[in-house]
């Protein structure tokens, strides 16, 4: 009799504690985080508004040690006005590259487009007092050439989303096709190799088009055939002008040349007595 009652009391009490879990809500079954997640495809969130944002991967101890805090700090983004994120790196490749993170935890404060890194104690209060404080103004915001937006930066968010494409391509080889090491790394050779000798012939093809070289120049080249003869004879011409000048004016250096040795000759021969007479005199 007591077993029978008590099988009743608990097929009563299970409905019962359901039907009141969903009235009390999701509060109630779990409380839902005030952390947004950003994406390669969100990030552009970040130049708008005040925000925080933290760079981890699960894996890290040190970002495991930061999560209750910035969990806490982020309980409080509704009364300092600022949006608190995170992102997972080892999901966000091309998020890591653009930010240029090289150690985890990675925090940023951004407002209104300008970034600056965080380099304080991670603790709730130092959070707060960060933003409640203004101290964040003491920090020389990131250069505009290494900024998130800046061409460099999307190169390098590029070149991130190539190298876990490539490392997602690996593993499919490896692990469902059942490919060998040496045989991926095969693939990816000859892959490379392809594209190299495709992206050499289109700029090759490119620079034809931009500076075509002479042999490509037909109509150029037949008019130069039809022009040949004839700056020919003019050059032929000029030439022989320019000789006949040349002689001219070799024939008057002569003649010229002729007179003033009959002229020093005749000076000479007309000194000579005048001097004689000079000598006669003295003696």
């Amino acid at each position: 009799m007591a077993a029978s009652v008590r099988r009743c009391a608990v097929a009563w009490l299970v409905p019962a504690a359901g039907l009141l879990a969903l009235l009390a809500g999701p509060g109630a079954l779990g409380k839902r985080s005030d952390v947004k997640t950003l994406t390669d495809e969100t990030w552009r969130e970040l130049l708008q508004g005040e925000w925080m944002i933290e760079f981890y991967a699960p894996w890290c101890p040190a970002c495991q040690n930061l999560q209750p805090e910035w969990e806490k700090f982020a309980e409080w983004g509704e009364d300092l006005e600022i949006n608190i994120a995170k992102v997972d790196v080892t999901e966000q490749p091309g998020l890591s590259g653009r930010f240029v993170i090289t150690a985890l935890p990675t925090i940023y404060h951004c407002k209104n487009g300008e970034f600056r890194r965080y380099q304080g104690q991670r603790t709730k209060n130092d959070f707060i007092n960060f933003i409640s404080d203004q101290e964040w103004k003491s920090v020389e915001p990131v250069s505009s050439w290494f900024g998130p937006c800046s061409v460099l930066m999307s190169s390098m968010s590029a070149l991130f989303q190539l190298s876990m494409w490539i490392r997602n391509c690996h593993n499919y080889f490896t692990e469902n096709v059942g490919m060998p090491v040496w045989g991926s790394y095969a693939v990816f050779a000859l892959a490379t190799l392809f594209s190299g000798l495709i992206l050499g012939l289109i700029m090759v093809f490119l620079a034809d088009c931009l500076c075509p070289s002479k042999r490509h120049r037909p109509q150029q080249h037949h008019y130069q055939k039809k022009l040949a003869p004839e700056s020919a004879r003019l050059l032929k011409k000029l030439d022989e002008e320019q000789e006949a000048d040349e002689e001219d004016l070799s024939d008057d250096e002569a003649e010229d040349k002729e007179l003033a040795d009959r002229n020093s000759s005749t000076n000479a021969v007309r000194q000579r007595p005048v001097n004689l007479a000079a000598a006669t005199d003295k003696s």
